[in-house]
């Protein structure tokens, strides 16, 4: 295996970067490795309106360094009071890039979110004729359905009648977990695609559960058995111009993930590329890297891959125990190990 490795400068189809003064932390973090970035709109109060993606996509460039080469690509949240008019605004605008469809309660920031799904089908509607991307997080919010099938059954719920009624809709089932999720993507049409998070590809329920519970390893939708962990791994790494990157990297301070109540997330973009590097250069598929975070993603939504390259080289990237966040500190994915791989 080589000690470097140029790819089309990446991109991250799923972030959170949050707000205010922990931008600084994220926006640089996630510019050291990506191009561009589909920026999700969960913040408090969300961003539901071009206005507001306007004036957030502001306050992230602002927190850029000035040599920095990275690009927001704006969402808006849909909720029950979003109207055609408004996918109007959001398609006629160029930052604003696709729309996020939150199930009410389903995962952090989702309190906004759609309550009844086939009411919103006008808006999806609209959406597919303006050609504006729908971007899912697909678990069913319903207390009678085990935390671990939630995904499974939005798919037959909700996905499919979804698929069905508007084919020509472009739809992004975003850190899907399940082999289940894996097959049906596949076995779709070339209108679903889904984004594949980096902490997925390495953790398993054993990593949050066995031997005490690990709270800076919980995210939603939640890591499952080691036999999606599998199917995860297989498409990543196949090639499949369906599947690309979204990191889903969500930070969240110490103190709100060690808590009664700890926050779902898991803080990805210190490290960035480097976790999937060394999961693919594990399974032998390096040559499938570039594809998988460079050439996929663009392709689905219709742009161009980055002019820019970056390179990796084969050398020890040690992840600190913390990092400064705001006034506050969080500890990234795999604190205080060693990956294999950095970007040059």
């Amino acid at each position: 295996m080589s000690t470097t490795l140029t790819l089309i400068q990446p991109d991250d189809w799923h972030l959170h970067l949050r707000d205010d003064d922990r931008l600084q932390r994220t926006v640089r973090d996630a510019a050291n490795h990506y191009g561009r970035a589909i920026i999700m709109p969960n913040l408090k109060p969300p961003v539901t309106n071009v206005d507001l993606a306007l004036a957030y996509r502001q306050r992230i460039l602002e927190a850029l360094d000035n040599d920095a080469n990275f690009t927001p690509l704006m969402t808006l949240y849909l909720t029950d009071e979003t109207t055609p008019d408004m996918i109007d605004a959001a398609a006629a605008c160029p930052h604003v890039y696709a729309c996020k469809l939150y199930p009410s309660g389903a995962t952090t920031g989702a309190a906004h979110g759609v309550t009844n799904i086939p009411n919103a089908y006008p808006i999806f509607a609209r959406m597919a004729e303006r050609g504006l991307p729908l971007l899912i997080h697909g678990e069913i919010h319903d207390h009678a359905i085990d935390i671990f099938d939630r995904e499974r059954h939005f798919i037959d719920e909700h996905l499919t009648p979804l698929l069905i009624k508007l084919p020509e809709l472009k739809v992004v089932l975003e850190h899907i977990t399940t082999a289940y999720a894996v097959d049906y993507v596949e076995s779709s049409t070339a209108t679903l695609a889904a984004t594949i998070t980096g902490h997925h590809l390495w953790l398993n329920r054993n990593d949050l559960l066995a031997g005490g519970l690990k709270p800076h390893h919980y995210c939603l939708p939640v890591v499952k058995r080691e036999t999606d962990r599998l199917a995860l791994l297989r498409a990543a790494t196949s090639g499949n111009p369906k599947f690309f990157l979204g990191s889903d990297s969500a930070p969240h301070a110490i103190g709100e993930k060690e808590s009664e109540c700890g926050c779902a997330g898991i803080y990805t973009s210190f490290g960035g590329i480097a976790y999937y590097a060394d999961i693919f250069e594990q399974l032998d598929a390096m040559e499938n890297l570039e594809a998988f975070a460079s050439i996929n993603g663009p392709a689905f939504y219709g742009l161009p891959q980055n002019e820019k390259t970056i390179t990796l080289v084969k050398e020890p990237l040690t992840i600190p125990e913390t990092l400064a966040f705001g006034t506050s500190k969080l500890k990234p994915f795999m604190a205080g190990q060693t990956l294999n791989w950095r970007v040059k």
